[in-house]
């Protein structure tokens, strides 16, 4: 049987909603950092095959979020304010290209971004921060994908965005923010064609990054 979906993410494959019970493993604390992640006790209680969990496993070594050694086993890595910001430079750098692509495409037809905007409103007023994490970063996936550039979209999905975020805002549990009011900003400069539209979207998101 086939493990139930974390509800603050958007999931879709095995491996994905593996990873997700993982990640909430680590964000909530189940697994400390230096702790060791066994692959078979997983996948048991889980009811999966072992693969799946090792292709998740190793996906969130990519990300940085765990680490192996010989003879050591998968370990929780021990993340500081300071790891969680370093991908927020990278982030924004490429969301300014996205975003001078973009622009005419965006301005035209920003609908893609209003819905991301409404759903944000409906999750502030409820204070439900794992909605907010989804929409922050659907809002932004739909920057980059307006963008029509399959390498930049690679490169800003490799960055494991969604996890860094729901990290940033979950784990490190910052003050309570406006996220639909923000995110309509940048819908606003889109529409009326703000010059300044690619500063904005650099300083939004290193606004995000975790204050260290």
């Amino acid at each position: 049987m086939a493990p139930a979906a974390v509800p603050h993410l958007v999931v879709h494959s095995l491996r994905e909603q593996i990873r997700e019970h993982i990640l909430e493993g680590i964000v909530s604390g189940r697994w400390k950092p230096g702790e060791r992640i066994v692959e078979r006790r997983i996948a048991v209680e889980l009811q999966v095959s072992q693969t799946p969990v090792r292709e998740a496993l190793r996906e969130l070594e990519t990300l940085r979020l765990i680490e192996s050694a010989p003879n050591k086993g998968v370990r929780v890595r021990g993340l500081t304010a300071a790891d969680l910001k370093e991908s927020y430079p990278v982030r924004a750098g490429l969301e300014q290209v996205a975003a001078e692509l973009a622009a005419e495409r965006l301005a035209a037809d920003p609908s893609a971004l209003e819905r991301e905007v409404a759903a944000l409103r409906v999750a502030d007023a409820g204070l439900d921060g794992e909605a907010q994490v989804r929409h922050t970063v659907a809002f932004h996936h739909e920057l980059v994908r307006a963008a029509d550039n399959a390498v930049l979209l690679h490169a800003w999905e490799s960055l494991g965005i969604e996890v860094w975020t729901t990290l940033s805002i979950r784990w490190l549990s910052p003050a309570p923010r406006a996220y639909a009011a923000e995110h309509q900003d940048i819908v606003d400069a889109f529409t009326r064609r703000d010059p300044r539209i690619c500063a904005l979207i650099k300083s939004h998101v290193l606004s995000c990054a975790p204050q260290v």
